[in-house]
């Protein structure tokens, strides 16, 4: 496949990623409180669904990792608000199985395996650990919330949640640069702004 279009889908991935930031931001302004709308759920989900994509697309087990820990607390998150089953049946069936389809054929086509994953030549073995920590600590903001909300029924983001993804997007903006990857540092330096300004909210 093209890089071109490679590219192209790790970008609309991070502008859905963004938008639902600036979407959550706008709607948190208006109300002068930190709130989760249900469509910073569904933008995160195909976001991440594309982004895990791209990770596939690129041999990049770290981006592959962060996306697939977090994609189905996104569901959850979803089902939570009612909305999950809101969707289309097949959609739904297509956002489950196709992650864990692509995983098991990443492993078992006899092309591309762990050995390969952990070996490639373009990420050395320090730049992939640091990708992978930057991916855990920015996942467990998610595992955070996730837990969070359950113990409150009700889908919310709390101060954790935005300090966990300061520290998490700073790593991978490291990364990013590291790497040279466009599509992780566009998405990131947008989202530290946006960040920052939710404890500052909350703060308040």
């Amino acid at each position: 496949m093209s890089s071109w279009l490679i590219y192209s889908i790790g970008f609309l991935a991070q502008v859905l990623f963004s938008s639902r930031l600036i979407i959550q931001w706008l709607t948190s302004e208006k109300q002068k409180k930190v709130v989760t709308p249900s469509l910073f759920w569904s933008l995160s989900l195909f976001a991440s669904f594309l982004l895990f994509i791209y990770g596939y697309l690129r041999d990049d087990f770290a981006i592959m990792l962060g996306q697939i820990l977090t994609y189905f607390i996104y569901i959850r998150n979803l089902q939570i608000q009612n909305q999950w089953q809101k969707l289309n049946v097949i959609l739904r069936w297509l956002l489950l199985l196709t992650p864990t389809i692509l995983v098991i054929y990443y492993y078992n086509n006899n092309i591309i395996d762990v050995n390969n994953l952990f070996n490639n030549e373009t990420i050395p073995l320090w730049l992939l650990l640091l990708g992978i920590i930057s991916q855990i600590v920015f996942t467990l903001r998610f595992i955070y919330q996730w837990w969070y909300s359950e113990r409150q029924g009700e889908s919310l983001l709390p101060f954790g949640f935005w300090l966990l993804s300061i520290i998490g997007s700073t790593l991978i903006l490291s990364y990013a640069i590291i790497r040279k990857d466009p599509v992780l540092f566009i998405g990131h330096i947008v989202g530290v702004i946006i960040y920052i300004r939710n404890v500052i909210l909350l703060k308040k």
